[in-house]
């Protein structure tokens, strides 16, 4: 079992910054790969970026690459995304998910937090 709890959401303007975090506990969450995904009002849930249980590959989706970065520390159980050049349709719930494999397909994760908003305003 793994609990995700994710903090870090709020109101930027455009072209600001803002970091998530993502605490997990549980003892195998080094063993996971750690997903971050998206969803806005309306639309499907999307994956942003991922990264593999050691850390060593990371993957995003076109709209966030150059802008966003995906980190993780295993010895704090924590997993990070860095966010910059934020843009208005950046705005969503932002969640973590935990995976046995490298997926960008939400079914297949098993764990989810529940969530924070990042609303980016003009």
């Amino acid at each position: 079992q793994v609990q995700l709890v994710e903090s870090g959401g709020g109101l930027v303007q455009v072209g600001g910054s803002l970091r998530l975090s993502c605490a997990a506990s549980g003892r195998s969450f080094s063993s996971y790969s750690m997903g971050w995904f998206r969803q806005a009002p309306g639309l499907e849930r999307e994956y942003v970026a991922i990264i593999s249980w050691a850390g060593g590959n990371t993957y995003y989706r076109d709209s966030v690459k150059g802008r966003f970065t995906v980190s993780r520390d295993n010895d704090k159980n924590m997993v990070y995304l860095q966010m910059n050049s934020l843009k208005l349709e950046d705005t969503a719930i932002y969640y973590c998910a935990a995976a046995s494999a490298i997926t960008s397909t939400p079914e297949e994760y098993d764990y989810w937090g529940q969530g924070t908003q990042v609303t980016v305003s003009s």
